[in-house]
């Protein structure tokens, strides 16, 4: 049997997914996945039925909060360089990948179950992450407000790196002096 066309969601049942995928990437980075479900429709102003109808397992919820997360920060990226000059944006998109790596330390052994399976949630989550410091770093260069000696491979390993050592919401003010560290050795030398 043919498969039917992916219809387009209405507005509203768009808007409660996406409640739905706010409050559950909360509540997963805060309190992992022993979070109940039914706390996390009822928080995000939905019933039972409609997150099940939605996200019908844990893992599917888990799987479709780490997808949007990594959408949310790689699209991030051109919105931020149109709203500020290239050094900010950096700043403020490295500022919202230790919020990705918070939500995604949350969720981490459901995510390494999922793969386990075979479905591969991190697909080219590197390869995203990449292009879009890429992006950043591109007009940060071409503005001369950083080293260009340094590549967004280095950054990259410098972020994971900073990740890896303070991801726990415990350890964020650790992560962002880290992170400040790393930015202020990225920026050029006058």
């Amino acid at each position: 049997m043919p498969e039917e066309p992916h219809r387009p969601l209405r507005a509203d049942a768009r808007r409660n997914r996406e409640k739905i995928l706010t409050v559950a990437a909360h509540v997963f980075a805060t309190e992992g996945l022993t979070a109940h479900l039914e706390r996390i429709a009822k928080e995000a102003g939905v019933g039972s039925a409609t997150l099940y109808r939605n996200f019908p397992t844990r893992e599917a919820l888990v799987e479709a909060v780490y997808r949007n997360e990594l959408a949310q920060l790689c699209d991030a990226a051109p919105a931020l360089l149109a709203a500020r000059p290239p050094l900010d944006a950096l700043r403020a998109w490295a500022h919202l990948f230790l919020d990705y790596v918070t939500t995604k330390y949350g969720m981490i052994d459901a995510l390494r179950a999922i793969a386990a399976t075979g479905d591969n949630p991190y697909g080219h989550s590197r390869e995203l992450i990449r292009a879009a410091l890429t992006t950043l770093m591109d007009a940060c260069a071409a503005a001369g407000t950083i080293r260009t000696d340094l590549g967004p491979a280095d950054l990259g390993v410098a972020l994971e790196g900073i990740a890896l050592t303070s991801a726990h919401p415990d350890q964020r003010a650790q992560a962002e002096r880290l992170l400040d560290l790393v930015l202020d050795g990225l920026t050029a030398r006058r």
